[in-house]
């Protein structure tokens, strides 16, 4: 097994976003990744994931060390993804798996994607590492943090350092302005007391945080600053802070979350103190998308579970994947691992375009980012459920993987923000950016220049982003009641809109690239599911949507001829 030779939406995202010696670059780390995904790191997973860490408060002479244990399995899945894959370090470190330069945002997403698919907890302290870097990169003072920046992205396990963010409180959560960790000047520097209630990764080296500073106003974001605390001071001594507890979760069991309190803790400010919310605001964005990813993975793995078992079991007589009603429960998951796979790596190129200095593309990353959170990690719960349930009674048995996927899967969407304060987000970015243009007019551009095999289903989007943007602009005129009430199903038929129009752009690069009709046919069976039709053309070639392979054009034309006219025709 080989979880990068097994997923057919890899390879086509792989052909539409990269090129020559980029792509021999991908594809050699994504054989490696995906065959030790399928083995050795899917093994260790499940063995951290029953020996969850252990929190040692004190020492037996009765001094406070704070010391989290970890089993062995999860030490060894640091290793690979911190060290031996470099999955921190990649938006950072030139020369990582042949990049001669630093590798495309891309080549992380994707790496990560198949190493998540083993395991999902460490995910978490992985990304906030490279979250971390990005954002002392951004904002700090290179004079005083290029050395922890340096620790943030090192692959070298001696001088490696991770990285967390604390953020919520008891009373700030989902409302930062209520923040009361405070920060008092101590010389040059600054000590802050406080105490996080939800703190991931609790004994991470770096940690970025936010806490009140004199004089600022309060009651509001504008009277946080930022600020980076070590776990070690210069002189080898701890700092101030204690973990209080670890959490006992639903899941992530590998990965500890726990209680901090900071008594005085020394940090260091990052960026402006007025600007510290604005300034965390881009570490959770970029966060957002890699949650995104995690549950795009999660998916992806819950699916190939259910795939395989359903081609092995046999029920009256006939192989499970070829019961009508099996098949017709198992498309819409494939077709959603699919696209949810599509809309982070057009955002992974996104957020590199914005990164070199592209407005547009910044403006895109900035309400993409949001709606992929919200809509893929609501789904990926169902997914996941959905696909537990085809391994019958045996999918409810801890020894197969899929209770995990399950456990798992539900913290996407309350990671980084609940999907109720995401959806809030996106009705932000509709009325202070008009977004809702923004994305359209990027969407409709792809669509307007796909091939004649690809029309049929692009002229049935591009009317629907007429209706979208109409839609939009009303939402924002009415009343703010009305337009939270409605901004999550708005956020949704966005995310739903934007997927289906990128697998249209995947099928038409996949047919001008002479690769076949297979995308197409998902575009086109992803479409009709979006009207609620389940497509008989596309049950027939559910082998080929799910494994990989080619069909003929007519076969890919049908779904969609087959949609239109149950429709009422081309419209």
């Amino acid at each position: 097994m080989n979880f990068a030779h097994t997923d057919p939406a890899l390879k086509a995202v792989v052909d539409r976003w990269t090129t020559g010696a980029d792509r021999k670059t991908m594809n050699g780390l994504l054989d490696r990744l995906g065959r030790d995904a399928a083995g050795r790191l899917s093994e260790l997973a499940d063995i951290a994931d029953r020996n969850p860490p252990v929190l040692q408060q004190f020492d037996k002479a009765g001094d406070r060390v704070d010391r989290i244990s970890y089993h062995p399995a999860y030490l060894e899945l640091c290793r690979a993804a911190y060290n031996e894959y470099g999955l921190s370090a990649m938006s950072h470190r030139k020369g990582l798996h042949g990049w001669g330069s630093v590798p495309p945002p891309l080549a992380k997403y994707l790496a990560s994607y198949v190493f998540v698919q083993a395991e999902f907890g460490l995910a978490c302290p992985v990304s906030m590492t490279d979250a971390a870097a990005r954002t002392l990169r951004m904002f700090g003072d290179p004079a005083v943090f290029s050395p922890w920046i340096d620790a943030l992205t090192s692959t070298d396990p001696e001088h490696a350092k991770t990285g967390a963010m604390f953020m919520t409180e008891i009373q700030a959560g989902t409302d930062i302005a209520c923040t009361e960790t405070r920060a008092e000047r101590d010389g040059d520097g600054w000590v802050l007391t406080g105490k996080k209630w939800f703190a991931s990764n609790p004994d991470a080296d770096v940690i970025i945080t936010l806490a009140r500073f004199p004089g600022g106003q309060d009651g509001s974001t504008r009277g946080v600053g930022m600020f980076m605390v070590p776990k070690t001071l210069d002189s080898g001594e701890r700092n101030n802070l204690t973990i209080d507890r670890l959490k006992d979760k639903l899941g992530t069991r590998s990965m500890p979350s726990g209680e901090v309190t900071l008594d005085r803790a020394h940090a260091l400010q990052v960026g402006e103190l007025e600007r510290g919310f604005r300034q965390m605001a881009e570490m959770v964005n970029t966060s957002r998308l890699s949650n995104a990813m995690r549950s795009s993975a999660l998916m992806r793995r819950a699916v190939r579970e259910a795939v395989e078992h359903s081609k092995s079991r046999v029920v009256f007589g006939k192989r499970l994947f070829d019961q009508p009603l099996m098949r017709a429960t198992l498309l819409p998951l494939a077709l959603d691992v699919e696209a949810s796979l599509a809309l982070v790596a057009y955002s992974a190129q996104c957020l590199q375009a914005a990164d070199g200095g592209d407005d547009q593309a910044r403006a895109r990353i900035r309400v993409l980012t949001p709606i992929a959170k919200h809509f893929v990690c609501k789904r990926a719960r169902v997914v996941t459920g959905e696909a537990m349930e085809v391994r019958g009674g045996n999918g409810y048995i801890e020894e197969w993987v899929d209770p995990r996927l399950v456990r798992d899967a539900h913290l996407g969407s309350i990671w980084e923000g609940s999907s109720n304060v995401i959806a809030l987000d996106v009705l932000r970015c509709l009325r202070k950016f008009d977004s809702h243009r923004t994305v359209a007019g990027a969407m409709t551009d792809i669509l307007s220049a796909v091939g004649p095999d690809c029309e049929a289903g692009a002229g049935v989007l591009l009317r629907r982003w007429e209706e979208l943007v109409d839609e939009g602009d009303r939402l924002i005129a009415g009343t703010d009641d009305a337009a939270q009430a409605a901004s999550a199903r708005y956020s949704d038929e966005l995310a739903r809109t934007v997927m289906a129009t990128l697998l249209f752009d995947l099928a038409d690069h996949g047919i001008r690239e002479g690769r076949g009709y297979r995308s197409l046919l998902v575009a086109n069976s992803y479409l009709a599911g979006l009207a609620g039709k389940v497509p008989s053309a596309a049950l027939g070639k559910l082998d080929v949507i799910t494994d990989g392979g080619d069909v003929e054009l007519d076969d890919a034309r049908d779904v969609v001829a087959e949609f239109l006219s149950v429709a009422g025709g081309h419209r």
